[in-house]
């Protein structure tokens, strides 16, 4: 369902990109006047257009992230997904309300109060969908018979650091208290936040989760819990102190910063060296595994380790509210 419904949002995003950047290369080269306003054109209309792309964008690298979790938490929490149909329709409520939310990058433009308005009222309607599923990858782990093997442990880090990240959003939702967070580090906090614990380790997550199937072989599990800690404590050193310089009002995308920064700056650099090292152990887990390792046996995360659960895809025919039923002959065999 993430892989469809993110299919659709490229084909919808893509040609208004091409878009832009064919009109920003005829002002480059050919002596037009669509972002110039020295020839009648519009600057403002530039980041429009890019950000009518670029936020559907975002929800492009996080739905498949959201599919692979909600495959992976059910496995190891050994319980069917909960809500699985409110996960399809949370999915398509965030691909339909992605197109409708770019103003909120825009905030300080100077657009008409109405447009800040309903682009703060729409961003903050799109936190709901995704507090949905949330609230279902949760359900799915409540009172399951849970075991933290690597793909796992990734995953919930992946639903806590997502989370973090979301409220942070929600605050940049709010369009008086955007004018101070604008184009400070705190933004840069919060698409980190979404998109590296989000996308990258729902990756990662992925790869450990398949890697036995793709290769035959069992990874070495100490080894990826290693990578696992060392990547979860890496990426909150390197980008939580950046809340902090936002709100301290350091601005993105500057060369250098005044003093008063530089001690956030330095453990945020710290992190960054712990979360980037830490991915050679990735490295060195994956090309382990392919030269060989344990057997993997049919179903990798039941059989040998003992899950008894694994996802059916697509969706079972019932619900799982009540008992399935099933005949005599099935209940004697």
């Amino acid at each position: 369902w993430t892989w469809l419904i993110t299919a659709y949002l490229l084909i919808a995003v893509m040609p208004v990109l091409a878009g832009a950047v064919t009109m920003l290369l005829t002002d480059k080269y050919f002596g037009t006047s669509f972002f110039n306003a020295a020839g009648g054109g519009d600057p403002v209309m530039f980041q429009h257009i890019f950000w009518f792309f670029g936020h559907p964008e975002v929800y492009i690298m996080i739905l498949p992230a959201f599919g692979i979790v909600s495959q992976i938490i059910p496995t190891f929490a050994r319980k069917p997904l909960f809500g699985y149909a409110s996960m399809v329709y949370a999915t398509a409520s965030i691909a339909f309300l992605s197109f409708i939310v770019w103003g909120h990058h825009m905030f300080t433009v100077g657009m008409p109060l109405a447009g800040e308005l309903f682009f703060m009222y729409a961003t903050m309607l799109i936190a709901v969908p995704t507090g949905v599923k949330v609230f279902n990858w949760i359900s799915t782990m409540w009172r399951g018979s849970m075991t933290f093997e690597t793909p796992m442990l990734f995953a919930i880090a992946f639903v806590v650091l997502f989370t973090i990240g979301g409220f942070s959003g929600l605050m940049l939702a709010i369009a008086p208290a955007d004018f101070q967070y604008q184009d400070t580090y705190f933004v840069v906090a919060h698409f980190h936040y979404v998109l590296v614990p989000g996308a990258v380790f729902s990756i990662m997550a992925a790869a450990y989760y398949w890697l036995p199937k793709w290769t035959g072989h069992m990874y070495d599990e100490k080894l990826g819990r290693l990578h696992f800690w060392c990547s979860a404590i890496g990426v909150n050193i390197l980008f939580f102190p950046q809340h902090f310089l936002g709100l301290a009002g350091m601005p993105r995308r500057i060369p250098d910063y005044a003093l008063q920064f530089a001690e956030f700056n330095m453990i945020s650099s710290i992190g960054a060296f712990i979360f980037g090292f830490s991915q050679l152990i990735f490295l060195w887990v994956v090309i382990k595994c392919v030269r060989g390792g344990e057997p993997a046996p049919a179903k990798p995360w039941e059989g040998a380790h003992g899950l008894e659960w694994t996802v059916p895809s697509p969706a079972p025919h019932h619900t799982f509210q009540t008992p399935p039923q099933i005949t005599e002959a099935e209940a004697h065999s």
